[in-house]
């Protein structure tokens, strides 16, 4: 990620193509495009470099209605206010139109509020990929616009020489900066309170709050630092059951979102204290173990749960105490349904109210020092013949499991080589009894381990010649040259008597 101060918002009424505008020039599939309208609701922001200069694009949600109207509907007033305050932070506007459509009495009005904004604003009259409609473009004169573009933002034609003009008073002196700035994806199923999580770190309306399920659609990155620290926040879309989803922006929604939780370093999933774990939460919760991303567990609206709580500190404070108090029994049944992810860090805090929210970066801190946690070679060998020995793997095949040497390797999440004698002899549970003597030794807290076994590699030895034999008398003689015996050297014969009289003893005993 780069450090930047300027801004370039795209904005415009519904369904005129501003999400391919956006994703033409961060040169990235970001957005969602689709062609009914009201797709986009949040703010969709990335990081684009053009001309050696460095900027932020922000894609906004369509202005829908007029401000003399009131729109009955939540969501739309609040993509229009998402929009509003795009325009505010923008160094540079763009305002897309639709050429097929011609000028309709909204662009006029969002063109109106552009020109009050006292920002530079480039008009951008889209879907034009033929001389018909490069001819309807002179129409557009009467929206007031000094500089008029015709671009295909869906081919690209054009789109160049509109950046251009819109950064071109943007600075170019901006460093990249050396280290990958880590993403933190929010992730849960619908109507958790994702979206007012990142409020609440944020203390901003970044993100569209409402109590309707599958508010968001697109994966939002929002840039946040903490003591210092950048972090990149993703907020996702609710990942909801496959059968359950209805249009294709729903599915789009969902890719996006499964792809945020491959592509993060940490997955903070959220939890709903009330309904607890669910069959989805358990779908997403594997997902995430699958994808080997460090993972923290955060119960939301935990606020819900303050009488059980003050029942627990009434005791306490008159010297009684439960044998297990609320919280206590709850994350024994959260444990219980999660028991495949029991590595991750589990918090009860509240969006509503920020409590405990100061505790999720310092468990993600924790879990960035884990994930770079090396074990020395000797340490990790002596680790594994003390568990092979204390609890002997069971016999497999006719084979027993056995470690004739083990590192790690430089990766992340941690990752154990081993060479073994079989891989089909490590069975599942004996794989988890060995991870569980590491995480024992070595804590690993937030991260998952992995173990790749190998089988030992035979050796192949080359074939040497044969050594040269000692040269003597007897090797050089002639094959024709035969030992002559003298009389004094008969050879000795057996006694033909003899011979005789054993063949005919066997032969009596064969009848």
């Amino acid at each position: 990620m780069q450090t930047t101060h300027d801004i370039l918002a795209i904005v415009g009424r519904p369904n005129v193509g501003k999400s391919t505008l956006f994703n033409r020039i961060v040169r990235r599939r970001i957005a969602i495009v689709h062609e009914e309208p009201g797709v986009t609701r949040d703010r969709v922001s990335a990081v684009a470099t053009w001309d050696g200069k460095s900027f932020e694009v922000i894609d906004t949600g369509g202005i829908g209605f007029m401000d003399d109207e009131k729109s009955g509907d939540i969501l739309a007033s609040a993509a229009r206010h998402q929009a509003e305050i795009a325009i505010e932070m923008a160094t540079a506007i763009i305002m897309v139109a639709d050429v097929t459509e011609g000028v309709v009495p909204l662009d006029q009005e969002i063109a109106r509020k552009l020109r009050s904004s006292g920002k530079p604003v480039f008009l951008a009259v889209n879907k034009v990929d033929n001389a018909g409609r490069a001819r309807n473009e002179a129409e557009f004169a009467e929206l007031g616009f000094d500089k008029t573009f015709s671009i295909a933002a869906v081919h690209g034609t054009g789109v160049e020489a509109l950046v251009d003009a819109a950064t071109e008073a943007f600075s170019a002196n901006v460093t990249p900066e050396s280290a990958r700035t880590p993403r933190i994806a929010i992730v849960g199923r619908p109507n958790v309170g994702k979206s007012s999580l990142i409020n609440a770190i944020l203390k901003d309306e970044r993100t569209i709050v409402s109590d309707i399920p599958g508010t968001t659609r697109d994966s939002v990155d929002v840039p946040f630092t903490v003591k210092g620290k950048p972090y990149l926040l993703v907020d996702t879309a609710g990942l909801r059951h496959r059968r359950k989803i209805k249009s294709s922006v729903d599915q789009f929604g969902l890719m996006r979102a499964e792809r945020s939780i491959r592509e993060c370093d940490v997955a903070v999933l959220v939890l709903d204290a009330v309904a607890g774990v669910t069959n989805q939460d358990k779908k997403i919760a594997g997902q995430i173990a699958d994808a080997a991303r460090g993972c923290v567990v955060l119960v939301n609206k935990w606020d819900l749960a303050a009488e059980e709580e003050e029942k627990d500190h009434r005791l306490e404070s008159q010297g009684k105490r439960r044998k297990t108090t609320f919280r206590e029994k709850y994350l024994e049944a959260l444990r219980k349904e999660l028991f495949f992810l029991d590595w991750a860090p589990v918090l009860f805090g509240s969006a509503k109210t920020g409590q405990n929210l100061n505790q999720l970066f310092d468990q993600i801190t924790v879990i960035e020092q884990e994930m770079t946690r090396h074990v020395d070679t000797p340490q990790l060998n002596k680790l594994f013949m003390q568990a092979l020995d204390a609890y002997p793997p069971p016999h497999v095949g006719g084979k027993r499991f056995k470690v004739y040497y083990a590192f790690q390797k430089p990766t992340q999440p941690p990752t154990f080589r081993l060479f073994v004698n079989n891989v089909g002899a490590l069975t599942p549970h004996y794989k988890r009894f060995l991870i569980d003597k590491i995480r024992a030794a070595y804590a690993f807290t937030g991260c998952p381990i992995r173990l790749e076994c190998r089988e030992r590699e035979r050796r192949e030895f080359v074939r040497s010649a044969p050594p040269t034999k000692r040269v003597s008398e007897r090797s050089t003689r002639r094959p024709e040259q035969k030992k002559t015996h003298y009389p004094t050297q008969r050879p000795a014969q057996g006694n033909p008597k003899r011979s005789t009289q054993r063949h005919a003893q066997s032969n009596r005993r064969r009848r």
